[in-house]
Protein backbone atom coordinates (compact mmCIF):
# COMPACT_ATOMS: atom_id res chain seq x y z
CA UNK A 1 0.00 0.00 0.00
CA UNK A 2 2.85 2.39 0.82
CA UNK A 3 4.31 2.02 -2.68
CA UNK A 4 0.89 2.75 -4.23
CA UNK A 5 0.48 5.89 -2.12
CA UNK A 6 4.00 6.98 -3.01
CA UNK A 7 3.17 6.53 -6.69
CA UNK A 8 -0.01 8.60 -6.35
CA UNK A 9 1.90 11.33 -4.55
CA UNK A 10 4.68 11.33 -7.15
CA UNK A 11 2.21 11.69 -10.02
CA UNK A 12 0.08 14.36 -8.32
CA UNK A 13 3.16 16.53 -7.79
CA UNK A 14 2.93 17.30 -11.53
CA UNK A 15 -0.72 18.34 -11.31
CA UNK A 16 -1.43 22.02 -11.80
CA UNK A 17 2.18 22.69 -12.78
CA UNK A 18 1.62 22.19 -16.50
CA UNK A 19 4.12 19.34 -16.58
CA UNK A 20 4.00 15.82 -17.97
CA UNK A 21 6.12 12.74 -18.47
CA UNK A 22 6.40 11.18 -21.92
CA UNK A 23 7.38 7.62 -22.76
CA UNK A 24 9.36 7.79 -26.00
CA UNK A 25 9.32 4.97 -28.55
CA UNK A 26 9.92 4.19 -32.24
CA UNK A 27 8.08 2.23 -34.88
CA UNK A 28 9.87 1.08 -38.04
CA UNK A 29 12.06 4.14 -38.58
CA UNK A 30 13.99 6.91 -36.88
CA UNK A 31 10.93 8.98 -36.00
CA UNK A 32 10.39 9.29 -32.23
CA UNK A 33 6.86 9.12 -30.80
CA UNK A 34 5.53 9.90 -27.34
CA UNK A 35 2.78 8.73 -24.97
CA UNK A 36 1.81 10.29 -21.65
CA UNK A 37 3.17 8.09 -18.85
CA UNK A 38 -0.14 8.50 -16.98
CA UNK A 39 -1.67 6.20 -19.61
CA UNK A 40 1.05 3.54 -19.39
CA UNK A 41 0.73 0.60 -17.03
CA UNK A 42 3.93 -1.18 -18.00
CA UNK A 43 6.31 -1.95 -20.87
CA UNK A 44 7.23 -5.56 -21.63
CA UNK A 45 9.11 -7.54 -24.24
CA UNK A 46 6.53 -8.77 -26.73
CA UNK A 47 5.10 -12.03 -25.37
CA UNK A 48 3.60 -14.79 -27.48
CA UNK A 49 0.39 -13.51 -29.00
CA UNK A 50 -2.68 -15.67 -29.44
CA UNK A 51 -4.65 -15.27 -32.65
CA UNK A 52 -8.36 -14.90 -32.04
CA UNK A 53 -11.31 -14.96 -34.46
CA UNK A 54 -12.94 -11.68 -35.49
CA UNK A 55 -10.15 -9.44 -34.22
CA UNK A 56 -10.43 -5.74 -35.07
CA UNK A 57 -8.27 -4.45 -37.93
CA UNK A 58 -4.73 -3.76 -36.76
CA UNK A 59 -4.99 -6.00 -33.69
CA UNK A 60 -2.10 -8.44 -33.88
CA UNK A 61 -3.42 -10.84 -31.28
CA UNK A 62 -4.11 -11.24 -27.58
CA UNK A 63 -1.43 -11.27 -24.88
CA UNK A 64 -1.99 -13.05 -21.59
CA UNK A 65 -0.45 -10.70 -19.02
CA UNK A 66 -0.85 -11.09 -15.26
CA UNK A 67 -3.96 -13.21 -15.64
CA UNK A 68 -5.67 -10.89 -18.14
CA UNK A 69 -6.19 -11.28 -21.88
CA UNK A 70 -5.13 -7.97 -23.44
CA UNK A 71 -5.59 -7.15 -27.14
CA UNK A 72 -2.36 -5.94 -28.74
CA UNK A 73 -2.63 -3.32 -31.46
CA UNK A 74 0.12 -3.09 -34.09
CA UNK A 75 0.49 0.68 -33.88
CA UNK A 76 2.36 0.94 -37.16
CA UNK A 77 -0.35 -0.97 -38.99
CA UNK A 78 -3.14 1.03 -37.33
CA UNK A 79 -1.51 4.22 -38.64
CA UNK A 80 -1.52 2.90 -42.20
CA UNK A 81 2.15 1.96 -42.26
CA UNK A 82 3.61 -1.50 -42.74
CA UNK A 83 2.79 -4.07 -40.08
CA UNK A 84 5.54 -5.47 -37.88
CA UNK A 85 6.43 -8.81 -39.44
CA UNK A 86 6.53 -12.04 -37.46
CA UNK A 87 10.34 -12.25 -37.60
CA UNK A 88 10.66 -8.89 -35.80
CA UNK A 89 8.10 -9.73 -33.11
CA UNK A 90 10.57 -11.28 -30.68
CA UNK A 91 12.60 -8.04 -30.62
CA UNK A 92 9.53 -5.81 -30.29
CA UNK A 93 7.86 -4.37 -27.20
CA UNK A 94 4.31 -4.00 -25.93
CA UNK A 95 3.32 -0.81 -24.14
CA UNK A 96 0.38 -1.78 -21.91
CA UNK A 97 -1.92 1.24 -21.64
CA UNK A 98 -5.27 2.20 -20.21
CA UNK A 99 -7.41 4.42 -22.45
CA UNK A 100 -11.09 5.22 -22.06
CA UNK A 101 -11.44 2.54 -19.36
CA UNK A 102 -9.95 -0.07 -21.70
CA UNK A 103 -6.65 -1.88 -21.26
CA UNK A 104 -4.81 -2.19 -24.56
CA UNK A 105 -1.30 -3.13 -25.65
CA UNK A 106 0.56 -1.12 -28.31
CA UNK A 107 3.09 -3.14 -30.29
CA UNK A 108 6.14 -1.00 -31.11
CA UNK A 109 9.62 -1.68 -32.44
CA UNK A 110 11.68 0.04 -29.78
CA UNK A 111 11.14 1.81 -26.46
CA UNK A 112 13.52 4.66 -25.68
CA UNK A 113 13.09 6.35 -22.28
CA UNK A 114 10.87 8.60 -20.17
CA UNK A 115 11.33 12.36 -20.22
CA UNK A 116 9.85 15.00 -17.93
CA UNK A 117 8.81 18.12 -19.81
CA UNK A 118 6.41 21.07 -19.74
CA UNK A 119 3.15 21.37 -21.66
CA UNK A 120 4.38 24.80 -22.80
CA UNK A 121 6.98 22.92 -24.82
CA UNK A 122 4.28 20.79 -26.47
CA UNK A 123 2.80 22.41 -29.58
CA UNK A 124 -0.06 21.67 -32.01
CA UNK A 125 0.95 19.83 -35.20
CA UNK A 126 2.33 21.96 -38.04
CA UNK A 127 -0.41 23.45 -40.20
CA UNK A 128 0.89 21.62 -43.25
CA UNK A 129 0.47 18.22 -41.57
CA UNK A 130 -3.01 17.79 -43.08
CA UNK A 131 -6.16 16.22 -41.65
CA UNK A 132 -5.14 12.62 -42.30
CA UNK A 133 -2.22 12.56 -39.86
CA UNK A 134 -2.36 10.90 -36.45
CA UNK A 135 -0.69 13.71 -34.51
CA UNK A 136 -2.23 15.58 -31.64
CA UNK A 137 0.94 17.50 -30.74
CA UNK A 138 4.70 17.75 -31.30
CA UNK A 139 7.73 18.71 -29.26
CA UNK A 140 11.48 18.84 -29.75
CA UNK A 141 14.13 16.78 -28.00
CA UNK A 142 17.85 17.16 -28.67
CA UNK A 143 17.09 18.71 -32.04
CA UNK A 144 14.71 15.90 -33.05
CA UNK A 145 10.96 16.17 -33.55
CA UNK A 146 8.85 14.04 -31.19
CA UNK A 147 5.36 13.24 -32.47
CA UNK A 148 2.65 12.76 -29.84
CA UNK A 149 -0.08 10.54 -31.24
CA UNK A 150 -3.80 11.25 -31.29
CA UNK A 151 -4.74 7.91 -29.76
CA UNK A 152 -8.45 8.86 -29.75
CA UNK A 153 -8.31 9.06 -33.55
CA UNK A 154 -6.51 5.72 -33.89
CA UNK A 155 -8.94 3.94 -31.57
CA UNK A 156 -11.96 5.56 -33.25
CA UNK A 157 -10.84 4.08 -36.57
CA UNK A 158 -9.72 0.67 -35.29
CA UNK A 159 -12.47 0.09 -32.71
CA UNK A 160 -15.25 2.67 -33.17
CA UNK A 161 -17.70 3.05 -30.29
CA UNK A 162 -21.31 4.12 -30.41
CA UNK A 163 -21.96 7.84 -30.05
CA UNK A 164 -25.74 7.43 -29.72
CA UNK A 165 -27.49 8.79 -26.64
CA UNK A 166 -30.53 7.06 -25.19
CA UNK A 167 -33.51 8.89 -26.79
CA UNK A 168 -35.36 9.02 -23.46
CA UNK A 169 -32.36 10.72 -21.88
CA UNK A 170 -32.15 13.21 -24.75
CA UNK A 171 -35.80 14.11 -24.20
CA UNK A 172 -35.27 14.52 -20.45
CA UNK A 173 -32.31 16.84 -20.95
CA UNK A 174 -34.17 18.95 -23.49
CA UNK A 175 -37.17 19.23 -21.16
CA UNK A 176 -34.89 20.29 -18.28
CA UNK A 177 -33.76 23.41 -20.13
CA UNK A 178 -35.88 26.43 -19.30
CA UNK A 179 -33.51 28.59 -21.36
CA UNK A 180 -30.73 28.17 -23.91
CA UNK A 181 -27.58 26.63 -22.42
CA UNK A 182 -23.97 27.02 -23.54
CA UNK A 183 -21.05 24.63 -22.97
CA UNK A 184 -17.37 25.33 -23.61
CA UNK A 185 -15.49 22.25 -24.87
CA UNK A 186 -11.68 22.22 -24.68
CA UNK A 187 -9.81 19.32 -26.34
CA UNK A 188 -6.83 19.04 -28.68
CA UNK A 189 -8.15 15.90 -30.40
CA UNK A 190 -10.31 16.62 -33.45
CA UNK A 191 -12.11 13.31 -32.91
CA UNK A 192 -12.86 14.03 -29.25
CA UNK A 193 -14.09 17.56 -29.99
CA UNK A 194 -16.46 16.32 -32.68
CA UNK A 195 -17.77 13.54 -30.43
CA UNK A 196 -18.59 16.02 -27.69
CA UNK A 197 -20.04 18.55 -30.10
CA UNK A 198 -22.38 16.00 -31.70
CA UNK A 199 -23.54 14.71 -28.32
CA UNK A 200 -24.15 18.15 -26.80
CA UNK A 201 -25.86 19.70 -29.81
CA UNK A 202 -28.10 16.64 -29.90
CA UNK A 203 -29.14 17.59 -26.36
CA UNK A 204 -30.08 21.07 -27.55
CA UNK A 205 -27.01 22.73 -26.04
CA UNK A 206 -24.97 25.44 -27.78
CA UNK A 207 -21.26 24.52 -28.01
CA UNK A 208 -18.06 26.55 -28.33
CA UNK A 209 -14.91 24.58 -29.19
CA UNK A 210 -11.33 25.42 -28.21
CA UNK A 211 -8.20 23.42 -29.07
CA UNK A 212 -6.19 23.66 -25.84
CA UNK A 213 -6.10 25.17 -22.38
CA UNK A 214 -4.25 28.33 -23.35
CA UNK A 215 -6.69 29.08 -26.16
CA UNK A 216 -9.61 28.49 -23.80
CA UNK A 217 -8.15 30.61 -21.00
CA UNK A 218 -7.46 33.51 -23.37
CA UNK A 219 -11.06 33.24 -24.59
CA UNK A 220 -12.46 33.23 -21.05
CA UNK A 221 -10.28 36.17 -19.99
CA UNK A 222 -11.56 38.11 -22.99
CA UNK A 223 -15.16 37.42 -21.97
CA UNK A 224 -14.45 38.38 -18.36
CA UNK A 225 -12.78 41.62 -19.41
CA UNK A 226 -15.88 42.49 -21.44
CA UNK A 227 -17.93 42.23 -18.26
CA UNK A 228 -19.49 38.78 -18.75
CA UNK A 229 -19.91 36.42 -15.82
CA UNK A 230 -18.20 33.17 -16.79
CA UNK A 231 -20.25 31.18 -14.29
CA UNK A 232 -23.46 32.51 -15.84
CA UNK A 233 -22.27 32.29 -19.45
CA UNK A 234 -21.61 28.53 -19.43
CA UNK A 235 -23.59 25.63 -18.07
CA UNK A 236 -20.21 23.92 -17.77
CA UNK A 237 -16.69 23.93 -19.12
CA UNK A 238 -15.68 20.45 -20.32
CA UNK A 239 -11.91 20.14 -20.60
CA UNK A 240 -9.53 17.41 -21.66
CA UNK A 241 -6.46 16.99 -19.47
CA UNK A 242 -3.68 16.31 -21.99
CA UNK A 243 -3.31 19.33 -24.27
CA UNK A 244 -0.39 21.22 -25.83
CA UNK A 245 0.65 24.58 -24.39
CA UNK A 246 -1.62 24.31 -21.33
CA UNK A 247 -3.15 21.17 -19.83
CA UNK A 248 -6.60 20.83 -18.30
CA UNK A 249 -5.29 20.83 -14.74
CA UNK A 250 -3.54 24.15 -15.24
CA UNK A 251 -6.58 25.58 -17.02
CA UNK A 252 -8.80 24.58 -14.08
CA UNK A 253 -6.35 25.98 -11.52
CA UNK A 254 -6.16 29.25 -13.51
CA UNK A 255 -9.96 29.52 -13.58
CA UNK A 256 -10.13 28.97 -9.82
CA UNK A 257 -7.43 31.60 -9.22
CA UNK A 258 -9.33 34.34 -11.12
CA UNK A 259 -12.11 35.99 -9.09
CA UNK A 260 -13.98 36.80 -12.32
CA UNK A 261 -14.41 33.15 -13.28
CA UNK A 262 -13.71 30.98 -10.24
CA UNK A 263 -17.41 30.13 -9.89
CA UNK A 264 -17.49 28.38 -13.27
CA UNK A 265 -18.44 24.69 -13.30
CA UNK A 266 -15.52 22.63 -14.68
CA UNK A 267 -15.67 18.96 -15.63
CA UNK A 268 -12.47 17.22 -16.67
CA UNK A 269 -13.09 14.75 -19.49
CA UNK A 270 -10.21 12.50 -20.39
CA UNK A 271 -9.07 9.11 -21.62
CA UNK A 272 -6.74 9.02 -18.62
CA UNK A 273 -8.16 6.48 -16.21
CA UNK A 274 -7.05 4.79 -13.06
CA UNK A 275 -6.72 5.61 -9.39
CA UNK A 276 -4.94 8.95 -9.75
CA UNK A 277 -7.87 10.89 -11.17
CA UNK A 278 -9.81 11.82 -8.04
CA UNK A 279 -6.69 13.09 -6.30
CA UNK A 280 -5.91 15.23 -9.33
CA UNK A 281 -9.46 16.57 -9.65
CA UNK A 282 -9.53 17.50 -5.96
CA UNK A 283 -6.13 19.16 -6.11
CA UNK A 284 -6.98 21.60 -8.91
CA UNK A 285 -10.56 22.22 -7.78
CA UNK A 286 -12.55 20.73 -10.68
CA UNK A 287 -16.22 20.07 -9.99
CA UNK A 288 -16.42 16.71 -11.73
CA UNK A 289 -14.57 14.08 -13.74
CA UNK A 290 -15.77 11.87 -16.59
CA UNK A 291 -13.81 9.23 -18.48
CA UNK A 292 -14.04 9.39 -22.30
CA UNK A 293 -16.26 8.75 -24.17
CA UNK A 294 -19.59 7.79 -22.62
CA UNK A 295 -22.46 9.56 -24.39
CA UNK A 296 -25.20 8.47 -21.98
CA UNK A 297 -23.09 9.35 -18.96
CA UNK A 298 -22.21 12.74 -20.44
CA UNK A 299 -25.91 13.42 -21.07
CA UNK A 300 -26.67 12.38 -17.48
CA UNK A 301 -24.07 14.82 -16.14
CA UNK A 302 -25.60 17.61 -18.22
CA UNK A 303 -29.04 16.71 -16.83
CA UNK A 304 -27.69 16.69 -13.26
CA UNK A 305 -26.12 20.10 -13.78
CA UNK A 306 -29.39 21.51 -15.14
CA UNK A 307 -31.26 20.08 -12.14
CA UNK A 308 -28.65 21.54 -9.82
CA UNK A 309 -29.16 25.01 -11.31
CA UNK A 310 -32.94 24.61 -11.18
CA UNK A 311 -32.82 23.77 -7.48
CA UNK A 312 -30.54 26.70 -6.57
Amino acid sequence: MASVLDSVNQRTQLVGKNRLELLLFRLDGEQIYGLNVFKVREVIQCPKLTAMPKLKAGVKGVAHIRGSAIPVLDLSSAMGRGAIDDAAMQDSFVIVTEYNQQVLGFLVNKVERIINTNWEEIHPPPRGAGKDNYLTAVTELDGNLVEILDVEKILAEVAPRSEEVDPNLVEQVRESQSQSQHVLVVDDSVVARKQLERCLTGLGVEVTLKNNGKEALDYLIGLAESGQSIADAFLMIISDIEMPEMDGYTLTASIRADDRMKGAYVMLHTSLSGMFNQAMVDKVGANDFLAKFQPDELASRVKQRLEQLGAS
